[in-house]
């Protein structure tokens, strides 16, 4: 017998949605129900292009559509409370990274989770992109030797006119460019390595033109197999750059994630054939799906997720303070 397909609402009419909404119906054993937004006329515009119910409150959405799974594609500072009240509600959960605002959110929402008996996948992307999955096999397959050292960079106009304000905004979004793009450094280094970060050093900047969070930063970090990395971020105008150097004993790697990976085994680097593989988002649905039919983990657990705040709650105190943290990874 074919099993129902799972129901899913999407709260948030941001650009985000559409990736949502079009993974959401590319995968079978799910199916699109509801979107939510503030502005109504955004959560139109999306019921009308995937056939499904608009709301303006979260709350009504959830009581009367009742749907499977709530996938949260809100700002951050929303995350904790739409995700307590879905799970209250025996909504499964997709949720947009970072997982919440401090540690102590991450935890009200594992507790919650725990509470309703639901699964829970954190979307850090970084888990489901083609190059880095075979970036990946690589540093585990040993043929480049003993891994030596990560160093990531990433450079974007930051303060761009067409970024929603509430990203610049401390206290709604927890931080600039590190709690935005430095999450996903964080965790494409631990994803990558199999391993978590146990101390940082880091130094950031505010030389932004509106809003009252970092535009750069860098971090010294070390994983908890002794790996050092860096991560360096600027958000301030210039060329854009995201880029991940792989150093190995025997040569190296360069991951252009959602681009392409290249090699070096001691001359100029090669570009690597493409895996082929479905789209991120399908993925994570795909995952997501599977964990809730089988009443077993996600691969990207909210105590992974929580793991990520963690690290960059140091990340912020470091700078603040100027010394060295060290990060105990234990969960509530």
């Amino acid at each position: 017998m074919q099993e129902t397909d799972l129901r899913v609402a999407v709260l948030g009419a941001g650009t985000i949605a559409n990736a949502h909404l079009e993974a959401i119906q590319s995968t079978q054993g799910l199916t699109a129900c509801a979107v939510v937004d503030v502005q109504p006329e955004k959560a139109s515009q999306f019921a009308k292009l995937f056939n499904i119910a608009a709301f303006t409150d979260y709350r009504k959405m959830i009581i009367e559509e009742k749907p499977d799974v709530v996938a949260i594609a809100l700002p951050h500072f929303l995350h904790k409370e739409t995700a307590i009240f879905a799970a209250e509600h025996g909504c499964h959960l997709m949720i947009e990274k970072p997982m919440a605002l401090t540690v102590a959110e991450c935890d009200e929402i594992i507790k919650a989770g725990r509470r309703a008996d639901i699964r829970i996948l954190v979307g850090h992307t970084q888990h489901y992109i083609a190059e880095n999955i075979q970036a990946k096999r690589m540093i585990q397959s040993g043929e480049l030797g003993k891994l030596v050292m990560i160093h990531d960079v990433r450079h974007l106009n930051y303060f761009q006119a067409s970024r929603p304000q509430w990203f610049l905004e401390k206290e709604k979004s927890g931080g600039g460019i590190l709690a935005n793009l430095g999450t996903h450094s964080i965790d494409k280094i631990q994803w990558l390595t199999d391993s978590t970060v146990r101390k940082v050093n880091s130094s950031v900047s505010h030389y932004g033109a509106r809003g009252d969070v970092e535009g750069s930063g860098m971090i010294y970090l070390e994983l908890s197999d002794g790996i050092p990395a860096t991560i360096v971020q600027s958000g301030y105008l210039g060329a854009s750059r995201n880029e991940t150097e792989i150093i190995f004993t025997k040569g190296m790697l360069k991951l252009v994630t959602g681009n392409s990976l290249w090699m070096s085994r001691g001359g100029s680097y090669e570009k690597l054939d493409s895996l082929s593989l479905a789209k991120p988002f399908e993925l994570q649905y795909a995952d997501l799906l599977t964990a809730i039919r089988a009443h077993s983990e996600t691969s990207c657990p909210p105590e992974y997720a929580r793991g990520v705040i963690a690290a960059l709650e140091a990340v912020y105190l470091s700078a603040e303070t100027g010394k060295e943290q060290f990060i105990h990874q234990a969960v509530m």
